[in-house]
């Protein structure tokens, strides 16, 4: 089976993309997480392609969000010495 050039070329361009959202969100995560004691999540966005909440913002993240989770990044902060 064969591509037509065009075809794959856009299918390359949306992969890069969505990688590059990716790593994008998981480096607001990681920043966040240097500074707080929650654990920052990476969800999937229809709309935006990924979106990274606060475990703070929510407490208990709701079923509809949790089943959205892709990956987490645990809070840096501690008050235990």
């Amino acid at each position: 089976m064969f591509v037509s050039t065009p075809a794959a070329q856009a299918e390359v361009r949306w992969m890069v993309q969505q990688d590059s959202a990716m790593i994008a969100a998981l480096d607001q995560a990681h920043a966040r997480a240097q500074h707080s004691y929650f654990t920052q999540y990476i969800l999937t966005d229809g709309e935006t392609g990924y979106l990274v909440l606060d475990e703070g913002d929510y407490g208990r993240l709701p079923a509809d969000l949790e089943g959205r989770v892709i990956d987490a990044v645990p809070g840096k902060l501690s008050d235990e010495f």
